[in-house]
């Protein structure tokens, strides 16, 4: 049986990883990912893509999110908070960069190793959003703090897509994902970005009260294309 658990409401892809994204009518997925999804990053002069925290893989650079990035062509433009725009292969972006962040950094393409965190897509519901603005009336709850590829438009005010973790989700006429595990977080849900504050009483609510998850990762298991408003399903 399957069994409708909602509809695409609102569709992010991310550029430069780190850097605050675009928001897209349709995107297309293949075996890595959202097409064009984080391909690019900000490495710190020893060479590791720059983050909003330090992990084996990366390094906390300061200011990633005061930059957002959109695609003109087959390029990344980056925009500046001064609202500058400097495509990723002008030969000046690298300096215009470390100017801004105050720190030496150059912006790569991704080479052998992967730019994307721990799963290809990354999805959040509007009952997930909804449960934690009920738990935090106070705090201004944006999707954009959790950098999501897919927002589903479910019922509800829990994390419901944690029920969907193993299970197969059908969106559209040809994409299916596999739900592969839940979405650790970091101090990146508590930075001010876009008019958002600085609130770290996002991730503390988040810790406490679901042990750190917020939304889930999948696995592309048939790619496509996909838009906003098509319908989700969970498949045997």
């Amino acid at each position: 049986m399957t069994h409708r658990v909602g509809t695409v409401t609102r569709l992010w892809r991310y550029p430069v990883k780190s850097v605050v994204g675009e928001e897209c009518e349709r995107i297309n997925l293949n075996a890595r990912g959202v097409e064009g999804d984080r391909r690019y990053a900000i490495l710190n002069a020893e060479g590791r893509p720059g983050s909003g925290k330090t992990t084996r893989r990366f390094r906390q650079i300061d200011g990633l999110l005061d930059l957002r990035a959109v695609y003109q062509g087959d390029f990344p433009e980056l925009i500046f908070e001064d609202g500058r725009r400097m495509l990723a292969n002008d030969p000046q972006i690298h300096s215009a960069l470390s100017a801004t962040l105050k720190v030496p950094v150059t912006l790569a393409l991704e080479d052998e190793v992967s730019y994307l965190d721990a799963g290809p897509v990354h999805l959040i519901t509007t009952a997930g959003l909804a449960w934690l603005r009920a738990a935090l009336p106070d705090s201004v709850i944006d999707e954009r703090r959790f950098r999501p590829n897919l927002v589903i438009d479910a019922s509800g005010h829990a994390q419901v897509e944690r029920d969907w973790i193993g299970r197969t989700l059908a969106i559209g006429d040809s994409v299916t994902l596999r739900v592969t595990d839940r979405t650790g977080r970091c101090r990146m849900v508590t930075l001010p970005q876009g008019g958002l504050p600085h609130d770290p009483r996002v991730l503390g609510s988040i810790i406490r009260d679901a042990d750190s998850d917020f939304g889930v990762y999948a696995e592309v298991v048939a790619p496509g294309a996909i838009a906003r408003g098509d319908c989700c399903t969970l498949v045997p």
